[in-house]
């Protein structure tokens, strides 16, 4: 069978290929407890352990009851459309009109959606590496160019305006930024992100951010409460009143639209009880980084740049091995730990680096803290 050519240009999504091998040694005798196994502890990702807050499950379970799970508007629920209006309103001072706000089957489906809408064969599209894989692919799908450019700790594993004046090329159309960034937890500077946004626009591109944890933040100039409700497949674009039919044409055609029961459910999100309750999982999330990230340097494991948001911590494993697929597969395997090597993340020395989500409870990361102490001990 002859496939399209532009599967050369989608790789593998190495992070489950480690799920699934991982998946494996934890059905196994060596992570059964009866038999006097540890169990896998599954660090490698970013899926917190927290479910939706109640009343949003209440919404949910409501909306099955009454029968609402007809097709909504492609666009969404209007009176959805219109929450997270006022969300952005009363949480950043922004007034953003709901007839921008397209909701959508996920993150996943903002960002092709919006390649799909902007990008096509012949452009080139600046991304910092390292940067989450799928993020490239929505743009190979497109049939643009994905060119990573590297991103170093000193700047904080992000593209600022002076490393996309250097890498921009008549090819370039555009930069799709992330912020927080996932495998990093960094996030880019407002002032900074400002400066981008100008000098592409100058240029006549564009600029595509990535704001799937926007919120889920330990710093104050950014620190808001996360909506975070990950399995749901819900997520929503803002978008310029240009490109706002344009999208709605392709969201038609390629989803009708997002799930109606998780639409319904998603309106509880902006509840005064709901939103208490996101503050205190932020809180939560920055303890369990504030845990993390220093027992990591303790044994080897460099984190140069400590993550301000999302639930990532990015480390440096090279003092332990040169390969840190070689390295996670090995504490795998010794430790029944899942990590994620740096493959997935980009081009420019990946071997060197590992991604641990610190998502899970603290009792799990105290317990994988200890076993990777262990194992290291022994190398």
């Amino acid at each position: 069978m002859r496939l399209a050519r532009r599967l050369d240009h989608i790789e593998p999504f190495y992070v489950m290929e480690c799920a699934k091998a991982a998946a494996e040694i934890a059905a196994s005798p060596a992570c059964d407890p009866a038999a006097g196994g540890e169990p896998m502890i599954f660090l490698n990702i970013g899926e917190p352990d927290f479910s939706a807050p109640p009343r949003v499950q209440q919404a949910a379970e409501r909306a099955i009851r009454e029968g609402c799970t007809q097709y909504t508007q492609a666009t969404g629920l209007p009176a959805l459309r219109e929450k997270i209006s006022q969300w952005y309103r009363s949480r950043f001072g922004l007034e953003i009109p709901a007839r921008r706000i397209v909701v959508t089957a996920g993150a996943s489906a903002a960002l092709q959606l919006a390649c799909l809408a902007l990008f096509e064969a012949g452009d080139e599209v600046l991304m910092p590496d390292p940067s989450y894989p799928c993020n490239r692919h929505f743009v190979a799908a497109a049939d643009a160019v994905a060119r990573l450019v590297p991103a170093a700790p000193a700047q904080r594993y992000q593209l600022d305006a002076q490393s996309v004046r250097g890498a921009w090329t008549r090819a370039t159309r555009g930069v799709l930024l992330a912020s927080p960034s996932n495998p990093t937890g960094t996030s880019i500077d407002p002032s900074e992100m400002r400066h981008i946004v100008e000098w592409v626009r100058e240029q006549g591109g564009v600029t595509v951010v990535d704001e799937i944890y926007l919120g889920l933040s330990y710093d104050d100039a950014f620190g808001h409460s996360a909506l975070a409700m990950t399995g749901w497949r819900l997520g929503w674009l803002v978008l310029p009143e240009a490109l706002v039919a344009p999208v709605e044409r392709l969201a038609q055609n390629l989803f009708i639209c997002a799930s109606s029961v998780a639409q319904h459910a998603a309106m509880a999100c902006f509840d005064p009880e709901s939103i208490a309750e996101y503050e205190r999982r932020r809180a939560e999330f920055r303890a369990r980084r504030d845990r993390v990230v220093p027992a990591l340097q303790a044994l080897g494991l460099t984190v140069p740049v400590t993550p301000d948001g999302a639930f990532y911590a990015y480390a440096d494993c090279s003092a332990h091995s040169p390969s840190s697929w070689d390295f996670c597969f090995d504490m795998m395997r010794r430790a029944h730990v899942a990590l994620t090597p740096g493959r997935d993340f980009g081009r420019h020395d990946p071997e060197r680096w590992l991604r641990l989500s610190f998502a899970s409870s603290m009792p799990q990361l105290d317990e994988a803290l200890r076993r990777l102490q262990r194992e290291l001990g022994r190398r």
